[in-house]
């Protein structure tokens, strides 16, 4: 069972945000905060990256940007796990503050700017993962200052091969300058034809892109036989419901409110990419129907991040039941058998 004493979430609630995190992150590698080791329901059992998953939920980037609690991550119950975003180089990030709740919104803006140990630590701490056990995926970026996309991205893609079950290739962050200008169809060619790895390649995409540039993504991807995307990253778009006092921090926001629009554009995906392509929905899934629309829109896998910072381990357990329940009810047996049946 998962062991997280009933007052740590409001307590951790309380702090400063990125302090809370990164004693959430110390907590995990120190394992203080434990496991589950319960059975997921056999209607969740589903197959990715080459790998048998007990569940589809996984636990976006972001979290975890150095791989330093994945081993402990997953025992908490995630079917996979998402480590980085990782750069060649380390690299401080934005100047704090930068992480914001919008409790109000159950919602999340942040401008880290990639900060992480760079691409030696994260390989250091990898190697020393539990990968018997667990499903990983790395997430690698570019560095804000000094970095050649072409170069830097199918470099990192070589070093992470080895040590992860797949690879997600970051062009959407908003908080590094012109990363998003990597979207287009010339700049993404251009990366994606020097990238050549033995585990599955997915591309991360931001929900703020044009139907026009969605189209060009997808038929990138296919053509440099690209597995997947995952939609989305953060959103830079401010919805007018929102009304904590930080909605107009700059950054990337993430929550609540980028459910509807980031399952807008996983269903329209979906529909161009006609099965060339798997898709990872992510974005606001705080609830089993949130993470089921996922699913029905054509997302084989669903990841979490603010939802999971908000409600912790426990949300896990909650989380699969629930979806499991949801998916009997609708006859599915599998929830491959569920992926876009919405559409």
């Amino acid at each position: 069972m998962i062991f997280v004493p009933s007052f740590v979430m409001p307590a951790l609630r309380r702090l400063d945000p990125e302090f809370a995190h990164n004693l959430g992150l110390r907590a995990l590698r120190l394992g203080l905060v434990g496991g589950d080791t319960s059975p997921d329901d056999q209607v969740l059992a589903t197959s990715a990256f080459g790998r048998a998953l007990p569940n589809p939920i996984g636990l976006a980037a972001g979290f975890d940007k150095n791989a330093a609690a994945v081993t402990a991550l997953g025992r908490l119950g995630f079917g996979f796990v998402e480590a980085g975003t990782v750069t060649p180089r380390p690299q401080a990030g934005n100047p704090k503050p930068r992480l914001f709740r919008l409790t109000e919104d159950r919602a999340v803006i942040n401008r880290m700017g990639f900060n992480n140990a760079g691409i030696d630590v994260f390989l250091d701490n990898l190697r020393r993962a539990d990968r018997k056990r667990l499903v990983l995926g790395a997430n690698v970026g570019i560095n804000k200052d000094g970095a050649d996309p072409e170069r830097d991205y199918p470099a990192l893609v070589n070093a992470v091969s080895p040590f992860a079950d797949y690879i997600t290739v970051n062009i959407s962050s908003p908080n590094t300058p012109g990363l998003r200008d990597l979207q287009s169809e010339a700049r993404l060619a251009g990366i994606l034809s020097g990238i050549s790895s033995p585990r599955p390649v997915f591309v991360k995409i931001a929900p703020d892109l044009s139907e026009d540039g969605l189209e060009a993504v997808i038929s990138v991807a296919v053509q440099h036989n690209v597995t997947g995307l995952i939609i989305s990253n953060t959103t830079i778009a401010r919805p007018s419901s929102m009304v904590s006092r930080f909605k107009g921090e700059a950054g990337g926001l993430s929550g609540a409110p980028l459910l509807a629009p980031s399952t807008a554009m996983l269903a329209r995906a979906y529909r161009l990419a006609a099965g060339r392509l798997m898709f990872i929905g992510a974005g606001g899934v705080f609830t089993p129907e949130d993470a089921l629309a996922k699913i029905l829109a054509g997302a084989s896998l669903v990841q979490l991040y603010t939802g999971f910072a908000y409600q912790g381990p426990a949300m896990l357990p909650r989380l699969k039941s629930g979806l499991a329940a949801l998916l009997k009810a609708r006859g599915f047996s599998s929830v491959s058998q569920a992926v876009g049946a919405g559409i």
